[in-house]
């Protein structure tokens, strides 16, 4: 049953968030919030998608067309495009290794739940070279991409290499592109990935296949119950990936044992926590080599001291996916949990002229951390809700 007061606040900010070009980031100027993102715009329109309304549909059309449209020829999509003037930038110091699953993710979202084929067809040739660039960027052919440091979401972290969460979002693109252009090249792509993904992200006692020769002698250290962040040529990231585990979840990746396993493992987390769950667990203190690796890794300033921002600090849109994931297991109890979180999360001020919807939360204090009235927070208390009320965010 859905929370009426916090559901219809939180669509009144992505009615707020609404532009001719698209969803912003955030409903006020703060650095570049205030532009037409790839990540921030598709998970805002997987939102409004799954709201009905028409309003925020044609919103979510809106974002789809003005991403596609700034494709850069080689087929990597813009970080994000200014409305008004239609500047496109596409990255930082690097680009953006997951916008390009995420494109094709709300495309194919779109047309699937509207009925309306002209964007999926009208964008064909973009969606595929949305799908090649991310096969050039395996670099070696074998199927994994390999995503360079601040290549995604967690653009201030440390981690560079096979991550999962980007692993994941291409294996959902896929299958969307395959269930839609019933193209059986991208069906053998993704079941290749998922093979892949089985056995070099979660801990056994095989050898054998492993996507690197590190993994054989590292990955006893790793046991851990849980889908792993990733691994590059040096080390595995040991830290718990809510964003990746949460994809896990929504899209079935592994045993029923396994996703057992990482279920009891998150409802432990919840009951020690009893908040939202942090992006990435453990946060790195200061002092340690990780650290050294974030200390200098920053655009307007350093954010990530321990449990704030990435670095351990609590997003109310992952925890929105983690809802998602948690409703596809039949985990309805911890689902409403984690929703009741969201939604005390998003109601916290800081200020007086804040209304909420912070980016994060400090990982112990609580307290909001980064820009308020974020649309994707907003987002992810939506899908949240909708996925209790029986909104399925996994079809494909």
């Amino acid at each position: 049953m859905l929370d009426t007061s916090a559901y219809e606040r939180s669509l009144h900010l992505l009615q707020r968030a609404a532009t001719p070009v698209g969803f912003t980031a955030a409903v006020h100027e703060h650095d570049n919030y205030k532009r037409v993102w790839t990540r921030d715009g598709v998970i805002t329109s997987l939102a409004a998608l799954a709201s009905q309304n028409p309003a925020l549909i044609q919103t979510a059309k809106a974002t789809l067309q003005t991403l596609f449209d700034h494709q850069h020829p080689v087929g990597f999509m813009p970080s994000n495009v200014t409305p008004g003037t239609h500047a496109v930038s596409y990255g930082g110091t690097v680009g953006r290794a997951d916008n390009p699953s995420w494109a094709v993710i709300g495309l194919l979202f779109y047309t699937l739940h509207t009925g309306d084929l002209e964007l999926a067809d009208q964008y064909h040739t973009q969606v595929q070279k949305c799908l090649a660039v991310l096969e050039a960027w395996e670099f070696n052919g074998k199927g994994l991409i390999y995503v360079p440091q601040s290549g995604d979401w967690a653009d201030e972290y440390m981690q560079h290499g096979y991550i999962l969460y980007d692993q994941l979002l291409r294996l959902w693109a896929l299958e969307l592109a395959a269930a839609y252009y019933q193209d059986e090249a991208y069906r053998g792509k993704a079941q290749q990935i998922r093979s892949l993904l089985q056995v070099n992200f979660w801990y056994s006692e095989r050898t054998s296949g492993l996507y690197a020769a590190n993994l054989v002698h590292q990955m006893p250290m790793v046991q851990k119950p849980y889908w792993l962040l990733g691994f590059n040529p040096a080390r595995i990231y040991p830290q718990f990936d809510l964003q990746a585990n949460a994809l896990a979840l929504l899209l079935g990746l592994g045993t029923p044992e396994q996703r057992v396993t990482l279920v009891d493992f998150i409802r432990a987390s919840l009951q020690d926590q009893q908040d939202l769950l942090a992006s990435f667990s453990p946060a790195i203190e200061e002092d340690t080599f990780f650290m050294e690796e974030l200390r200098h890794n920053h655009a307007y300033g350093f954010r990530n001291f321990p449990h704030e921002f990435h670095n351990g600090g609590l997003w109310p849109v992952w925890n929105g996916f983690l809802v998602a994931g948690l409703m596809a297991s039949h985990e309805v109890e911890l689902a409403r949990q984690v929703t009741a979180y969201i939604h005390r999360a998003n109601q916290k001020s800081s200020g007086t002229e804040s209304t909420g919807f912070y980016e994060n939360l400090h990982g112990l204090s609580k307290d909001p951390i980064g820009v308020p009235l974020c649309t994707w927070s907003a987002a992810g208390a939506v899908i949240a809700e909708l996925s209790l009320s029986g909104f399925s965010f996994s079809l494909t």
